[in-house]
């Protein structure tokens, strides 16, 4: 009920598309001016709809990719099978079109400097983009809050942000760690396979240092990411979650 009056109040503003940058064949940010845009905060999203000439409507939600202090707001999608929307704006759209977009939407799943840390992030597949959000927010803020992200992807193709996230590790308090499930280069120098609880003993904090953790991506990650959180003894209000596709 609560989340449905946020939306109520919420109007539907165009955005115009300003750059295309595909980050991996699969997956493409899209950076839009939208002149009516009250800011966000990182780990939000919004709903995207599009209109067809024959007035046909499609919408779907996205996370924000960018920190709020960044100069545009940016959205970066994976091209799903048989996705009309994912599709459209992955393939079809151009610089200069102009879409729809509502929000910002969501209070649970943000990270900003006052809720502290340490701070777990672990992201499979695109549910690496709040996470991204989260992390440009804590470089803008000048945070000094120990962030550390672990990333599961198929191959090292479908790391999102490669270069980005090679910059940001090791800056200030960031520490920036992947896993490859599916296939990896011979020298690579990450983690191999699935994320397992040898992993996060590795990676995450004690329990005792009650690390605030965000967990985002498909279901079966999120919920077996959070399974083992708990039987490791960290607290489940200190972890925050957020999936995508089928439950």
């Amino acid at each position: 009920m609560a989340r449905a009056a946020v939306l109520g109040r919420l109007s539907w503003e165009p955005a115009r598309v300003v750059e295309l940058v595909d980050e991996t064949p699969r997956v493409r940010s899209i950076a839009f001016d939208v002149p009516v845009w009250a800011g966000h905060r990182a780990g939000q999203h919004v709903d995207v709809r599009l209109t067809a000439d024959d007035g046909y409507q499609a919408q779907r939600s996205y996370s924000i990719a960018s920190a709020p202090e960044d100069e545009r707001l940016v959205l970066t999608v994976e091209r799903l099978e048989d996705g009309e929307v994912s599709s459209y704006l992955t393939e079809e759209l151009r610089v200069d079109d102009s879409i729809e977009l509502r929000g910002p939407i969501g209070g649970y799943f943000v990270w900003e400097e006052a809720l502290g840390g340490p701070l777990l992030l672990l992201g499979g597949g695109s549910g690496v983009v709040p996470l991204r959000a989260m992390l440009r927010h804590h470089v803008a803020a000048k945070s000094s809050v120990p962030a550390r992200l672990l990333y599961s992807a198929r191959s090292e193709d479908d790391v999102i942000y490669d270069e980005e996230l090679a910059r940001l590790n090791g800056i200030d308090e960031i520490d920036i760690r992947i896993a490859l499930t599916r296939s990896w280069p011979e020298a690579w120098r990450g983690y191999r396979g699935r994320i397992d609880e040898g992993v996060l003993r590795e990676v995450a904090w004690t329990p005792e240092e009650r690390p605030l953790v965000f967990v985002c991506g498909p279901t079966g990650f999120v919920e077996a990411a959070s399974r083992l959180l708990v039987a490791a003894g960290h607290a489940p209000d200190r972890i925050r979650t957020e999936r995508f596709g089928p439950t």
